[in-house]
């Protein structure tokens, strides 16, 4: 998952890489996941679909078995892209976390602002969170698409904005979207992660000491009351890191293909599909289905450019070397892609209630708006600035 651009820690300066193929294809198929499924659950194989999704394996419906144990694997890739940013990346230091740290904390306040605005007082506000962080494997998938016309600073700077915002989206999870605690559980958990952190120190090496203690540590987390995703999270912070044979190295090269080509996209066929009911137009006035949309489409790309536009302003943060406003506002517009991470969200703020899918509908179409326009904007921003730099030919 990380980006292909390298940055000299002491200079700033970038060394232009194009983004791997893997980029734009894990989006693609994403996309295209997500398109099978609104078809499916709207087509007259649409029992199927939703058949499938509640069939049950072990007192498990599938649904359940996808987002509670396959996302937690998701999850372990998330926090181990934000353990390698914050040690040697782009968020590992002050100066080079400044920028992206403010524009995620602005691409998260302002679209939950407006989700709140729009929902305040109907059985939809609790979806608050749902718009506040960006899906990186969309967002980057769409940057690999138009490949060196966007400068890797940029590239960098949103995937490390999106880095630090799927932090403030674990958060969000953990504190907000958790309805009760079981106090044994959580002391359970403290102790595998002792366990954990204790052969960590103890510099082992390999690998399935941590993989059943991540098992142990997902039960424990679950019988918690906590989401059992963040266990991916808390077992990621506790793999060693060091080394170019670290274990977590290792974990990280056998779950990229898997989570980007299969976990993320399976995840998408189960929770896209929504059947739409025969009133679309009073549908889509639903505050969830509003506040939604508008928070991804108008509230990231706004918060982000405007809280790095105040970063720059106020010499907290530097704009990013070989980048213009332009470029910058075009990645922010991206950010506001919400996907994975908001459709997980939503899942949690609602349940099975009847505002789950309005919620869903909202966030596919902010976060496909917001990745047409960014997509068109960066483009015609690349044309404008081949076309000025472009030297006349003599002859």
């Amino acid at each position: 998952m990380h980006d292909e651009a390298e940055v000299n820690a002491e200079e700033g300066y970038v060394s232009e890489k194009a983004p791997p193929p893997s980029q734009a294809l894990s989006g693609l198929l994403l996309l295209v996941c997500a398109a099978i499924a609104l078809l499916w659950a709207n087509s007259g194989w649409k029992e199927s679909y939703h058949h499938l999704l509640h069939a049950e394996l072990a007192g498990w419906s599938s649904l359940h078995f996808i987002n509670d144990g396959l996302m937690a694997v998701f999850f372990l890739l998330v926090g181990l892209e934000i353990k390698h940013e914050l040690q040697d990346g782009a968020l590992s230091s002050v100066r080079k976390a400044a920028l992206p740290v403010v524009g995620a904390l602005g691409g998260m306040i302002l679209p939950a602002a407006i989700y709140i605005a729009v929902a305040v007082g109907t059985p939809a506000a609790r979806g608050w969170g749902i718009p506040m962080a960006t899906d990186i494997a969309f967002a980057l998938g769409i940057v690999a698409l138009l490949g060196d016309r966007v400068p890797a600073a940029l590239r960098i700077f949103l995937a490390a904005l999106a880095i630090a915002d799927d932090i403030g989206a674990v958060l969000v999870i953990a504190i907000f979207y958790t309805p009760s605690v079981a106090t044994i559980a959580l002391a359970a958990t403290v102790a595998i992660m002792s366990v954990l952190f204790w052969l960590n120190r103890r510099h082992v090496n390999t690998v399935w000491p941590y993989i059943l203690g991540g098992l142990l540590l997902w039960v424990a987390v679950y019988k918690s009351g906590v989401h059992a995703s963040i266990a991916g999270v808390l077992l990621a912070f506790t793999i060693p890191s060091r080394g170019d044979d670290s274990v977590q190295h290792r974990i990280e090269q056998a779950l990229a293909k898997p989570v980007n080509f299969g976990i993320v996209p399976v995840f998408a066929l189960a929770n896209a599909g929504v059947t739409l009911p025969p009133d679309i137009a009073a549908f889509a006035t639903q505050p969830a289905v509003t506040a939604s949309a508008l928070g991804l489409l108008i509230g990231k790309p706004l918060g982000i450019f405007g809280a790095a536009w105040i970063a720059v302003k106020a010499r907290w943060a530097e704009l990013p070397a070989d980048c213009n406003w332009s470029g910058l506002f075009g990645v922010s517009i991206l950010g506001g892609i919400g996907f994975t991470m908001a459709l997980f969200i939503a899942g949690l703020a609602f349940g099975t209630s009847e505002q789950l899918d309005a919620a869903k509908i909202g966030v596919l179409c902010g976060s496909l708006l917001t990745g047409l326009i960014g997509a068109a904007f960066l483009a015609r921003q690349a044309r404008r600035t081949g076309a000025a730099t472009a030297v006349p030919s003599v002859g």
